[in-house]
């Protein structure tokens, strides 16, 4: 049965006439009467009363098939209407992937301008390490991800959006406040409390402190990004962490800056490789991130990657 035709049968009946149904779907009215002649054949029942003056009457037939037609007359409306805003990428669903502290301290606010941007988008977030989103990435289960660079092969590409710069956190009463700047040198001597080897921000912190003479530290292991400002605060030891994460900061902390320009690392956009590696709802929502997290200094410190 063609849906064409069950549309101009319905515009026939909204609007009383085949000629203004012509007008509406921009038809000529033949193509209006074939149509018709052509449903009723198909249903084997006349839909539309002939030989009634002006005024259009159904059938009992007609009525019934109008009735029980007009759901599925909706139904294909709202379906075409969100084919066209998936194919534009206006709808959709986003599953996307985020590493700490991006997914506390950035996402929540850009993703809300975003959804009212684009209300017919869905979006999942699944927060995770690098290594765990690249994987999901690899496997299908992740559209894209913001996170730091993963590790090096052909099958994933790496956009850098964002630097985030180190600031040492330290108890509010630690001898180093009395300094107003830090270099890596000064932690000597002093805990410093590390994320798990995992950790990009780990491995990037200790390849800087190789790089300054494999300076040896008193460290100890929490497991946690956003937890490291609460043991902070309790006076267990020191932390060189992102500055955002510290933006307020604690009560019972003190933030100073790193001297040089080695503490920093970039974050950005994770997808699949390829001609076309997203669709086109992941694509509005990668494009959105490109021009509200993309600063000037995009591209900048590329020793990072």
């Amino acid at each position: 049965m063609d849906m064409r035709a069950i549309k101009t049968f319905h515009a026939i009946v909204r609007y009383g006439s085949f000629h203004r149904a012509a007008q509406e779907m921009n038809y000529v009215q033949s193509t209006v009467t074939m149509q018709m002649q052509k449903l009723e054949s198909e249903l084997g029942a006349a839909l539309i009363e002939r030989g009634h003056g002006k005024e259009l009457a159904l059938t009992e037939a007609g009525r019934l098939f109008y009735e029980q037609s007009a759901p599925v007359v909706k139904s294909m409306e709202q379906l075409q209407t969100r084919m066209t805003t998936f194919v534009s990428g206006e709808a959709g669903h986003v599953r996307l992937g985020a590493t700490e502290p991006t997914a506390s301290r950035r996402l929540p606010e850009i993703l809300k301008a975003f959804m009212t941007e684009y209300p017919n988008i869905r979006i999942s977030v699944d927060i995770a390490g690098t290594p765990v989103l690249s994987e999901r990435i690899r496997k299908g289960e992740l559209d894209f991800a913001l996170s730091t660079a993963p590790g090096i092969g052909p099958d994933l590409a790496f956009e850098p959006l964002i630097h985030e710069k180190f600031v040492a956190l330290l108890p509010e009463h630690h001898p180093l406040s009395e300094k107003g700047t830090l270099s890596p040198e000064d932690f000597a001597g002093h805990r410093l409390l590390i994320t798990s080897t995992s950790c990009p921000y780990r491995r990037k912190l200790e390849l800087v402190l190789q790089e300054r003479g494999n300076i040896t530290l008193d460290t100890m292991e929490v497991g946690s990004m956003t937890a490291l400002r609460f043991y902070v605060e309790c006076g267990i030891g020191i932390a060189l962490v992102p500055k955002i994460l510290v933006d307020p900061e604690a009560k019972g902390t003190t933030v100073r800056e790193i001297d040089g320009s080695l503490i920093h690392m970039a974050v950005g956009a994770v997808c699949r490789a390829g001609a076309a590696p997203l669709q086109q709802s992941s694509l509005t929502l990668y494009n959105y991130f490109i021009r509200t997290l993309g600063g000037s200094d995009r591209g900048a410190h590329t020793d990072e990657n």
